[in-house]
């Protein structure tokens, strides 16, 4: 199965990296020093900025924003620069990492402060806390310790959007969004980025039991990056009257 194509688009991007067969990628505080000491060398490198972070055990989540098309360069230059550190510090040879970084590219900043929690929730999930601003390496913390305020004074931002996100926990509905969100596959054009088609119209249009029903898959199929244009090819359909269902059903929401 070929690999996802990877959006280096300038913006925001989440980056996951996970250790081969989920082993521990953090032994001791010095790891997680030499790993935040890489991160801040690599941001003054390839000009990104660090917006949130959150290092667990066996893994790793980044919110960072790009200004060029470099994401895979830096992502690389982290994982590879660390990989050796850690195989030279305990004498041991081959891979560090699970297979390649995921990364997500975040085309939608409306929902930048759920993902901040999403990663600072990580230390809550896995029951090592109870509360954001308890574990010592996730940005809520490290952002308020003088320890590290010469790494982070440059390439983690006070932001707003970062600050505010942290008064509370993500609830189920943030959640579903997110997850939604995270799924959606984008790709270059001429346009900029658009969004790929999650399953074809035959699906979306399925079973079509009456006229409400019909015009709630159309909902569905514009939300999924269809054109009215081509849901009314699709349906047989004038593109005004798909305008006309695209409004009617936005007034009734």
């Amino acid at each position: 199965m070929p690999r996802r194509p990877r959006v280096e688009y300038p913006g925001y991007h989440h980056i996951i990296n996970r250790g081969v067969a989920r082993e521990n990628i953090f032994l001791k505080e010095d790891d997680y020093f030499k790993f935040l000491e890489i991160l801040e060398h690599t941001s003054k490198v390839y000009t990104f900025e660090v917006h949130s972070l959150c290092l667990m055990t066996n893994h790793y989540h980044l919110l960072i924003k790009t200004k060029s098309e470099n994401l895979s360069l830096l992502a690389r230059q982290i994982n590879s620069k660390y990989a050796q550190y850690f195989n030279k510090e305990y004498k041991r040879v081959g891979p560090l990492w699970q297979g390649r970084f995921k990364s997500w590219f975040v085309h939608d900043e409306n929902y930048l402060g759920t993902l901040v929690r999403y990663i600072e929730q990580n230390p809550i999930k896995a029951n090592i806390t109870q509360d954001i601003g308890e574990y010592q390496w996730c940005a809520s913390t490290l952002l308020f310790d003088k320890n590290y305020e010469n790494i982070f004074k440059n390439s983690i931002l006070n932001d707003e959007i970062i600050f505010s996100s942290l008064d509370k926990l993500l609830e189920e509905g943030e959640i579903a969004t997110l997850q939604k969100h995270l799924n959606e596959k984008y790709k270059r054009s001429e346009a900029g980025l658009i969004k790929q088609k999650q399953q074809p119209l035959a699906k979306h249009f399925k079973k079509v039991k009456s006229l409400n029903d019909r015009n709630e898959k159309i909902m569905l199929a514009l939300k999924d990056g269809y054109t009215q244009g081509e849901v009314g090819r699709y349906l047989g359909l004038t593109s005004g009257l798909i305008s006309q269902v695209n409004k009617s059903c936005k007034l009734n929401t």
